[in-house]
């Protein structure tokens, strides 16, 4: 099946955020992600994930949404002490989510693992791994 009017893979992922500043500092410093440029004014900072960028939109309300960002990482593990050692302050270790026995989702028999946290705003984000 082709995508619908050809929509490719994702672009880029915005987040509202009330302090631009603590934003990038949070998403440049204590998660490391690869920086690419900051616009004020409007107040937008943008960071390199991969092949997608995640937009800061600076805003006078940011409520956190309903989305979530999952960050894939090879070594749940390491990650997670890696960034608890940075500040970064968990609302869940790292557990098993789903064993995938089938491989519905990767390779049969691998099982997936996340931990949630959240940036300075409230919004949720995660670290995802498959393990066997």
């Amino acid at each position: 099946m082709t995508a619908l009017l050809g929509l490719g893979p994702l672009q880029q992922v915005a987040l509202p955020c009330t302090d631009l500043a603590r934003a990038v500092a949070f998403y440049r410093d204590s998660l490391g992600l690869r920086f690419i440029a900051q616009y004020d004014p409007p107040g937008l900072a943008f960071f390199a994930l991969g092949d997608v960028r995640l937009l800061l939109d600076r805003s006078d309300e940011a409520k956190p949404g309903g989305g979530v960002l999952y960050f894939r990482v090879a070594n749940i593990a390491a990650t997670h002490a890696e960034l608890a050692a940075r500040g970064v302050a968990f609302d869940q270790p790292p557990h098993a989510i789903f064993p995938d026995d089938a491989g519905t989702f990767g390779p049969a028999g691998e099982t997936e693992w996340m931990a949630f946290f959240r940036d300075p705003d409230g919004n949720t984000l995660a670290l995802a791994s498959r393990q066997r």
